[in-house]
């Protein structure tokens, strides 16, 4: 029996002697790269920490001991330890496992999260609630250096130091988030870990020790003395946190001894852990290619065992539109959030790298720094995924709505998400955007008119956001010179017939003319309108609309509540009360992982959902042949 067959819960991990600890983690990173061989999902971050990971079930009594992941991508071998191993095939499917961590899954998922920098902040209020009901038990947030690119985690630290509260802080340092890290941070943290005068000190101090074991007290003061001028530990000390490190995050003596020590200390600690990111994986150096992989890749080599034969991703066509377009522009400037590749812009960052702004994790920052750069008679477009930019909705606001700033929001990952679940559902671009004065709203039927509206958008002087989903584009998709701009405000009517008009927004448009073709068959003729304008809406489309239609069914791929459906009601009432205006979209509800087809059947997105709702609107009980 392996050594990971043996392990059922974290008991059993503290039960190993020290020599069996390396390897149960290689048995552990084995395990991983065969599962998410076939379930996909984040392997890279998971890999880097599984030393870690093992050290700190080793030496923690978890779960009353507290551990914090930040994001979920270093989650996966702490769910194989934790009585997860036998489900992780599960991972990521519906019904599964979750991609990240969940406290509804385990008592060890101390905080949900799939978003970065929140580790931090929530353990010192774990910490806190500790001290308030009198309880005794140690906190660790394990937080990764890319997440340092994120206000939150200053902000977590700056309290976290100085509340004097007994909270450990374990930076993960692998130079990487998803893309290479950017930013002061990441270049002061490397020159530690390759500051020469520092390393020799301490294989000096190695050397010393291992000749008089007398002296270690001694020479460990005057190590951390030199330490404080050579290393980041001066910038954390001044925080509040008592630092510990470098320490080699694959070396697992040196992680079980680091820990052991420091868990018996109280107050603020941090610890800075150096790791290979994808550690093990057979992918090569190609680092974001491994950050996460659809399933079905083989666990050999890293390569994918079969390739789709649908047209590109929205994503791929975006980034190759919006180079082209800076080709021709100018003034044209890109901006994203550590997510190069994620938004398809890395091709822009080739192409125009003088014009290309990767500001790190920090979507609130990466809003007002397009804000500053419009005001130069620049024209800044923000790729940020739709659930991220939730995070900056106060800049969005302040800094841009207020100001009438000429940004463009382009929203990859509107909508229904598939696998990655609920933390990654962008469902509420739709509803916070409308809510924005100023901001036009935009959704694409398809890839050609997304770039139509891209253009429309960076020759338009306004705020205006775009949207579109994790997916691949319905339609063929032609060079970008070939792509006019979208008349301004403009709806189009797809089809024409009376009594009941689907109002469809972007991704809704073809299952709702597959929708209108099933009710042919049931002797119902609908129309269907392509409304790609949200705001400011077609006023002569929806007038000829009202004159000769009693019902608006309006269907959108977003959250029902304050949708379009909604915003659109709510104008209708006031110009002819007496038609009837029906939202259609996500219901209030939390939308876990599945894919994503099986999501919009499950919402009534898909065509033959779309229809039954018009039946029923109707007043018929036809059934679908």
């Amino acid at each position: 029996m392996s050594l990971l067959d043996q392990i059922t819960t974290a008991q059993d991990v503290r039960a190993l002697a020290r020599e069996q600890l390396q390897p149960l983690a290689d048995e552990v990173r084995a395990r991983l790269i065969d599962v998410c061989s076939r379930t996909g999902g984040h392997i890279g971050a998971g890999l880097g920490v599984v030393e870690l990971t093992v050290a700190l079930h080793h030496v923690f009594d978890t779960p009353r001991d507290q551990l914090v992941w930040d994001v979920g991508h270093q989650g996966y071998p702490h769910k194989v330890l934790t009585g997860r191993n036998d489900r992780m095939e599960t991972m990521r499917q519906e019904g599964g496992l979750s991609g990240f961590l969940k406290r509804s899954e385990s008592p060890y998922d101390t905080f949900g999260a799939g978003h970065a920098a929140t580790s931090i902040s929530a353990a010192l209020g774990i910490a806190a609630g500790r001290d308030v009901l009198g309880e005794d038990y140690k906190v660790v947030a394990i937080i990764g250096d890319g997440s340092l690119t994120s206000g939150l985690a200053y902000e977590g630290l700056n309290n976290a130091g100085h509340s004097d509260r007994d909270i450990i802080v374990i930076l993960n340092d692998n130079e990487m988030s998803i893309a290479p890290n950017v930013g002061a941070m990441s270049k002061y943290l490397t020159q530690v870990q390759r500051n020469p005068i520092y390393n020799r000190v301490r294989s000096k101090i190695g050397d010393v020790i291992g000749k008089n074991r007398a002296l270690d007290t001694l020479v460990r003061k005057w190590e951390e003395s030199v330490k404080s001028f050579l290393t980041p530990g001066v910038l954390f000390e001044e925080l509040g946190f008592r630092y510990f490190g470098p320490i080699p995050g694959h070396d697992m003596g040196a992680l079980v001894e680091t820990l052991s020590a420091v868990r018996q200390m109280t107050g603020p600690r941090l610890i800075h852990v150096i790791t290979q990111k994808g550690r093990g994986f057979p992918a090569g150096e190609h680092g974001e290619k491994w950050h996460a992989l659809p399933p079905g890749h083989d666990p050999a080599t890293g390569k994918q065992l079969k390739t789709s034969s649908a047209n590109p991703a929205y994503t791929a066509l975006f980034g190759k539109g919006l180079s082209e377009l800076m080709d021709e522009d100018p003034r044209v400037v890109t901006i994203t959030a550590a997510m190069p590749s994620g938004t398809g812009t890395g091709i822009v960052a080739k192409a125009h790298p003088k014009r290309f702004f990767d500001v790190g994790i920090a979507e609130g920052h990466a809003v007002t720094f397009a804000a500053g750069l419009a005001t130069r008679g620049l024209k800044p477009v923000a790729a940020i995924y739709s659930t991220f930019l939730q995070r900056a909705y106060d800049n969005i606001i302040h800094d841009i709505a207020i100001q009438h700033l000429p940004v463009t929001f382009c929203m990859d990952r509107a909508g229904l998400v598939g696998e990655d679940g609920e933390t990654h559902m962008g469902l509420y671009d739709i509803a916070y955007m409308l809510a924005v004065p100023g901001m036009v709203v935009t959704a694409p039927r398809d890839g050609t008119e997304m770039l139509a509206l891209l253009r429309a958008a960076t020759a338009h002087d306004s705020p205006w956001s775009i949207r579109y989903p994790r997916d691949a584009s319905p339609d063929v998709v032609g060079p970008m010179r070939d792509i006019p701009a979208t008349p301004f405000g403009t709806w189009q009517v797809e089809r024409k017939g009376s009594e009941v008009a689907i109002v469809a927004v972007g991704t809704m448009v073809l299952p709702s003319l597959a929708a209108a073709e099933i009710l042919a068959r049931d002797g119902l003729n609908v129309s269907v309108v392509n409304a790609r304008f949200l705001k400011p809406y077609d006023e002569v489309t929806l007038n000829a609309l009202l004159a000769s239609h009693h019902t608006l069914f309006v269907v959108e791929e977003g959250t029902v509540v304050n949708g379009f459906g909604a915003y659109l009601a709510g104008i209708v009432q006031r110009l002819d009360g007496s038609v009837r205006v029906v939202p259609h979209g996500v219901p209030d509800r939390i939308i876990y992982a599945a894919p994503r087809p099986r999501q919009l059947a499950a919402c009534g997105l898909d065509a033959p959902g779309i229809a039954d709702k018009v039946r029923a609107l109707h007043g018929t009980e036809a059934v679908a042949g």
